[in-house]
């Protein structure tokens, strides 16, 4: 009988009902657990599309910076969102055994194969699996590790070389210097986790796509990210989910159809390092990642399954090629466009290889253990870190059920918190007043204590048990590459006061960054 009568009601009145509806949710999302207190965007407080359609402009690391200047250190991005902008925030909201864990923003970026997610250490939000995870694979990535990748990642910097001296240098062509540092990052990648190089450097060609598919997806995850239940609808919606399982649906990411194939071409001598555990790592052969990750299903075979090495393998490509070529691109953009830097750092090379710092070698190229003892390149590096970290967006963690307290401030449960290495990079306190300028110096005049405020400060790679695992491979790459390309060629802009431009999608890319190379004198 009520339902009788209600129903013409509805009828009748429901653009008023639906009108009512839309102002009670979007007044609850307001003033959701008190977080009105907080400053923002206008339309921040009221729907999680102001930061969907933010991401989509791909200006999202400068809206967060000029927010935080504008508003101060703690900034409402969304209902339920919180950027903090002063570095004592990180060891809370990153800091071991606080609870926090990450958002949905991470499964967004779950590739998927045979109807199944990949669940990789990245994009995992579940504590105990990360943890268990990382204790599998920790040896991978350790720094001793980095002995036996050193000749892989010499061989590909070889290529990389010749390649250069006869596409560019010899003829004088313009380079596409981002995208040529993005081939180069790729077949590092692919020497490193298969001792194969997926052909990107000696083709001059993005090999199946993938440099393209990756391109898409971050460009489709970073807006995605801020509502991720859009990825349910989108792409992982268990229709398609279902078709794949099935092979009704034989859509695979470029990406895992190339790691399938790379691990099926060496499937025998994997079977072997499973079955009995063994891997020489002093029998002068390199030893890469994909032998590693198998050692790993060895000697923890109840939790690494083969699935869990094709998910490493993948992660590998998409987290290790695209983050070390945008920071090489900045470290090689910074210096053209200042001289006087370019200058001193070329001091410091020709200096080092005069008293015999740097040996010689085929190519000039410099080791990782050489490479460490130039302080001037390390200031460099690190300032084009500062300067333009690769990660632009907020990393995001969810707050325990209890709550927890930040910069004195507490806040509740289950509330999305975070930080942007754009914004902690340019803390005048800790940088200096000059944090828009690029001057290498400040690493290298800085007082002992400044200079661990200004390291402790650096996001770049994130920070606590989540810190990129990938960071001494990623460094190895950067350290070593950057002065052989400068005791091999000049580099200059390809036109005279060309400026390039960014996209933020994840990862603050570069575009438009075009080079020419002259050939120097070996040292």
């Amino acid at each position: 009988m009520l339902a009788k009568e209600l129903i013409p009601l509805v009828y009748t009145y429901w653009p008023a009902l639906l009108f009512a509806g839309v102002i009670t949710h979007l007044l609850r999302n307001k003033y959701y657990h008190g977080l009105n207190k907080y400053p923002g965007h206008p339309l921040a407080a009221y729907t999680d599309w102001w930061r969907f359609f933010d991401a989509l402009g791909r200006r999202t690391e400068h809206t967060h910076i000029q927010l935080h200047r504008q508003h101060g250190d703690i900034v409402r991005l969304g209902p339920n969102v919180l950027s903090f902008a002063d570095p004592r925030a990180i060891k809370t909201i990153y800091g071991l055994n606080k609870g926090m864990r990450k958002s949905d923003f991470y499964i967004v970026q779950q590739a998927t194969s045979k109807g199944e997610r990949l669940e990789s250490l990245f994009s995992t939000k579940d504590e105990d699996y990360h943890a268990k995870y990382r204790r599998c694979v920790n040896k991978a990535f350790s720094m001793s590790s980095l002995v036996n990748y050193e000749p892989l990642v010499d061989s590909t910097m070889d290529a990389f070389i010749e390649q250069t001296r006869r596409r560019y240098c010899d003829t004088g062509a313009r380079c596409n210097f981002s995208r040529w540092l993005q081939f180069f990052a790729f077949d590092v990648i692919g020497e490193l986790t298969w001792s194969k190089r997926l052909g990107f450097v000696e083709r001059n060609e993005d090999v199946d796509g993938i440099v393209a598919f990756v391109g898409k997806f971050l460009d489709y995850a970073a807006p995605v990210g801020q509502i991720p239940l859009l990825d349910l609808l989108f792409e992982k919606n268990l229709i398609k989910l279902k078709l794949q399982k099935w092979g009704i649906s034989k859509t695979v990411f470029p990406v895992t159809k190339f790691a399938l194939a790379r691990s099926a071409e060496r499937s025998g001598e994997m079977e072997k390092i499973k079955q009995d555990g063994s891997l020489n790592e002093s029998s002068g052969k390199s030893v890469d990642l994909l032998m590693k990750f198998t050692q790993a299903a060895h000697d923890h075979p109840e939790f690494m399954t083969d699935k869990q090495v094709l998910a490493s393998c993948t992660s590998m490509i998409f987290a290790g090629s695209e983050t070390t070529a945008i920071s090489l691109s900045s470290i090689f953009y910074h210096l053209i466009k200042h001289a006087r830097v370019y200058r001193k750092l070329m001091t410091e090379l020709e200096e080092a290889s005069a008293n015999g710092a740097i040996a010689q070698r085929p190519h000039s190229k410099v080791s990782w253990l050489e490479s460490l003892k130039l302080p001037y390149l390390d200031a460099v590096i690190q300032e084009s870190f500062r300067l333009h970290p690769a990660p632009g967006l907020i990393m995001e963690r969810v707050v325990p059920p209890q709550g927890i307290s930040i910069l004195d401030e507490h806040i509740p449960g289950g509330t999305i918190v975070g930080c942007n290495a754009w914004v902690l990079h340019r803390r005048p306190e800790i940088f200096g007043h000059d944090v828009d300028v690029f001057r290498p110096e400040r690493w290298i005049d800085a007082k002992p204590d400044q200079l661990q405020a200004m390291k402790a400060a650096m996001f770049q790679f994130g920070a606590g048990a989540r810190t990129c695992i990938g960071k001494n491979i990623s460094l190895l790459e950067i350290y070593k590459l950057v002065p052989t390309v400068l005791r091999n060629f000049e580099v200059e802009m390809a036109d005279e006061g060309l400026e390039w431009r960014t996209r933020n999608s994840w990862f603050v890319k570069q575009e438009g960054f075009e080079t020419r190379f002259k050939a120097r004198e070996s040292m």
